[in-house]
């Protein structure tokens, strides 16, 4: 069974200000493109469908134009919801749908019953995990504190008791929306950070033939059976150096697995440049930018004047400008935002206790400070999700 894995199309979505619609259009008619011309079997999307919760008119459209063209082609589509989609939204009609084969896989009790589809060596069961917020779904797997690992672990228990009640043979392929140890994140996903742990290990997909996951935006392989297609465009300046792609999987009669990379089509190249602005204005090794999205670091010590316009005469498309002037480590001027630069809240906020009182807090008041940023967590996907 040959099967097209991609994830994190965030529809909706602009990259600083501006509009993707065209570009994820182009995405939309690429991916039916190469189902198309690629004998594509079945067609799975990891999660984050959407950017938001509740999504743009523009974005649901691009969405049900999506789905038409799918169904259009006959060939099955299992997608499951991520932390940004609103997973209520989602699976509205999703009985009606699955008729088209569409079948969309939003709700934790379900994570157990799988998609069926027969190629010419049986039949392979595909396992829709959508991202099991651990406070929302707690319950529903019983476990006693949630974490991530946890919950998706118990996910995972149903979806192998499943499989062994199946006839010997049968194949498995597995979505989930989550952070595996061994992923690289990038600045565009949201923190998913429980109990300040936000990776699972990548052994809890053990015994399934090909785990499909979404959330990371870089296209990365954690196994040969555990995958990112990553996201199919740039979201941030941080993916500059990431090669957008799907995955096309080849799943063999024994659940053997070869993939590869199927590029998309990007708007523009992404580029960050660094250095003072003259030096930015005059560099002739530079000039491979002058058409790109750019992100330029100012390091003047003082600032320019009309930085923005200026970079705009030689780079039109500079969409962001950062000031990072040239200062020691130990200067009282480096900026508030420079010393909190890959930190976590937890650590910020360990450090801010440790400078009212003069000592940082004990065991105790950590774990403390990790509930209180896990209750707000949780509430926050609560209230998205009662929207």
């Amino acid at each position: 069974m040959r099967i097209l894995h991609t994830s994190d199309w965030h529809l909706g979505r602009a990259f600083h200000r501006v509009n993707m619609l065209g570009a994820q259009t182009g995405f939309i008619g690429h991916l039916v493109t190469t189902v198309r011309e690629r004998g594509v079997d079945a067609v799975v999307v990891s999660g984050d469908v959407y950017d938001r919760a509740v999504p743009p008119l523009a974005a649901v459209e691009l969405f049900d134009d999506a789905l038409h063209r799918l169904a259009d082609l006959g060939v099955p589509t299992v997608m499951i919801s991520g932390n940004h989609d609103s997973a209520r939204r989602l699976g509205v009609g999703a009985g009606l749908i699955g008729r088209a084969g569409i079948h969309l896989r939003t709700e934790a009790a379900a994570c157990g019953t799988p998609v069926v589809l027969p190629d010419d060596f049986g039949d392979v069961a595909f396992y829709g995990l959508p991202y099991l917020e651990p406070a929302l779904v707690k319950d529903e797997f019983g476990v006693d504190r949630p974490g991530h690992e946890a919950v998706l672990a118990a996910a995972m228990d149903r979806v192998r008791a499943d499989l062994a009640a199946r006839p010997p043979g049968t194949r498995s392929v597995v979505l989930a929306h989550a952070f595996v140890t061994g992923g690289e994140a990038s600045d565009s996903e949201r923190d998913i950070t429980v109990g300040g742990v936000a990776a699972v290990p990548a052994g809890v997909f053990d015994g399934v033939d090909y785990a499909a996951l979404g959330h990371l935006h870089g296209c990365q392989t954690i196994t040969e059976r555990v995958r990112y297609s990553g996201s199919p465009l740039p979201y941030s300046f941080s993916e500059a150096d990431h090669r957008k792609s799907m995955w096309l999987v080849d799943l063999d009669a024994d659940g053997a697995v070869t993939a590869e990379r199927v590029d998309c089509p990007v708007p523009r190249a992404l580029a960050r440049i660094r250095g003072t602005l003259e030096e930015l204005l005059a560099d002739p090794g530079l000039a491979r930018h002058e058409e790109a999205w750019v992100e330029a670091t100012l390091t003047d010590t003082v600032r320019p004047a009309d930085p923005m316009a200026r970079l705009a005469e030689r780079f039109p498309h500079t969409l962001s400008l950062v000031f990072d002037p040239e200062r020691a480590p130990d200067d009282p001027d480096v900026s508030y935002a420079r010393r909190l630069a890959g930190r976590s809240d937890q650590e910020i906020a360990e450090d801010f206790v440790a400078h009212v009182r003069g000592a940082g807090p004990d065991e105790h008041e950590q774990g403390v400070l990790r509930d209180a940023f896990d209750a707000v967590r949780a509430d926050e996907a609560v209230r998205e999700v009662a929207r």
